[in-house]
C-alpha cells in the first residue's frame, strides 16, 4: 500500500521526477508499440466472440469509474431488449482455467469483486477469465447477443466492435509516460483511435475541459447516492449520519475520491483505504463490529456473509452531462453492433 502510495504520487507528479525510469519505459513501449503492430498486420490474429463487442477500458492503471460506466452501459442495453453480458478478467479472485459464469451468490474471493458487483447490479450474465476472448465466447454461448468487456482495451486478441476509454477528470492522463515511468498502459495518442472517452467527474475536480480530451470526450458524473444496509437493504440519505463518528473504508483504485465525496456530503469520517481489490473478512473487520461504517459497493458484495448492522455501502450514480449524450452515446453503440453483428472488430 505504501509502495502504491509513493507511484501514483509520482506518476500524477512532474515527469522529470520519474527520469530514472524513462529507459525502462522506453523497453515497454517497444513491446506495445510490436504487440499492436503484430495484429495491425494479421501476423497475430483476433478472434470473433460470435456477437458484438464493446470495450470500456482504461489507457492508466488506477480508478477512473470504468466499472460503473460498464454497469451503466449494460443496463442501458438490457433495457432496451437486448441480452447483455459483462466479461472480466476477475482480479482479486483465486479462479483459474475455464471461464466461470458468475451469479449473485458467486464468493467475490473466487471471482472477483467486480464480477459480483455487476451481478448485484442486475447484469443478466457475468462471465470472468484470464482469458477475455474464451470468456466474451462462453457468453454468448450462454445467450449474449452484447458482450460488454469492463476493462480489456488491451487484450487485442479479443474482436470488438466499439471502444470507450474512461477517464479521470482530475489525475487525466498523469504525467504522460508509459509504465512504468508513468501510469500510461499504452501512449496517449492511443485516444484518436477509440470511439468514445467518457471523462468521469467526481465532483471535486472543479470545472473539467472535457474538450482537452478530444472532440469525443463526453463528461459523466459519478454522484454518491443513498446508503444502503449490507443486512436488511434498507436506504438511508448520507445527510442521516451528519454530526455522528463514522468509518469510511474504499479498497478501490481511487479511493480518496469517494473520501472526498463523503466529506463534500458533510460527513466526518475515519477513513481507511485499502489496495484495490483488497481481501476484506471478518478478521480485517473485526474492529467494526459495533461501529458505523460506509463502504463502497465493491467492498460490500465481500462483506455481505459477515455483515453487521451498522454496515452501509453507497449507491454510485452516473449522470451524464448534458443528459442527451448518454442517449446518443448508446446509439452510437447499437449503430456499431447492429453494423457489424458477428464479426470484424478493429483494432485503432
Amino acid at each position: 500500500m505504501i509502495l502504491e502510495r509513493r507511484l501514483l504520487g509520482l506518476w500524477y507528479g512532474p515527469a522529470w521526477r520519474t527520469v530514472a525510469l524513462w529507459p525502462l519505459e522506453g523497453l515497454y513501449r517497444l513491446v506495445v508499440w510490436s504487440r499492436r503492430a503484430a495484429y495491425r498486420s494479421g501476423f497475430l490474429e483476433r478472434t470473433d466472440a460470435g456477437a458484438p463487442v464493446v470495450v470500456v477500458g482504461n489507457l492508466t492503471v488506477g480508478g477512473t469509474g470504468k466499472t460503473p460506466i460498464a454497469s451503466w452501459l449494460a443496463a442501458e442495453l438490457r433495457a432496451r431488449g437486448h441480452v447483455v453480458a459483462v466479461v472480466l478478467r476477475g482480479y482479486g479472485g483465486r479462479h483459474a482455467g475455464a471461464p466461470l459464469e458468475v451469479t449473485r451468490d458467486t464468493d467475490p474471493a473466487i471471482a472477483g469483486d467486480e464480477a459480483v458487483l455487476h451481478a448485484h447490479r442486475g447484469a443478466q450474465l457475468v462471465f470472468v477469465g484470464s482469458d477475455r476472448t474464451a470468456a466474451a465466447r462462453a457468453a454468448v454461448a450462454a445467450g449474449a447477443q452484447i458482450v460488454v468487456s469492463d476493462d480489456g482495451l488491451q487484450h487485442l486478441r479479443l474482436a470488438r466492435q466499439y471502444e470507450i476509454v474512461v477517464i479521470d477528470a482530475k489525475r487525466g492522463l498523469g504525467n504522460g509516460h508509459l509504465l512504468p515511468a508513468g501510469p500510461l498502459r499504452e501512449p496517449g495518442r492511443r485516444l484518436a483511435a477509440v470511439d468514445a472517452i467518457v471523462v468521469t467527474d467526481r465532483g471535486n475536480s472543479g470545472q473539467v475541459d472535457v474538450a482537452s480530451f478530444g472532440s469525443r470526450a463526453i463528461r459523466a458524473r459519478l454522484i454518491l447516492g443513498r446508503a444502503v444496509n449490507l443486512v436488511d437493504g434498507s436506504r438511508r440519505a448520507l445527510a442521516d449520519f451528519r454530526g455522528q463518528r463514522v468509518h469510511a473504508i474504499a479498497g478501490v483504485g481511487h479511493p480518496a475520491a469517494y473520501f472526498a465525496a463523503l466529506h463534500a456530503a458533510g460527513l466526518d469520517i475515519d477513513a481507511q483505504a485499502l489496495p484495490d481489490h483488497a481481501v476484506i473478512d471478518q478478521q480485517s473487520l473485526g474492529w467494526a463490529r459495533d461501529a458505523t461504517v460506509l463502504m463502497t459497493e465493491k467492498d460490500a458484495v465481500k462483506c455481505l456473509r459477515f455483515a453487521r448492522p451498522g454496515w452501509w455501502y453507497v449507491d454510485l450514480e452516473v449522470a451524464f452531462e448534458p443528459p442527451s449524450v448518454a442517449a446518443e452515446l448508446v446509439a452510437q453503440v447499437l449503430a456499431a453492433t447492429r453494423r457489424n453483428p458477428v464479426g470484424g472488430g478493429r483494432v485503432g
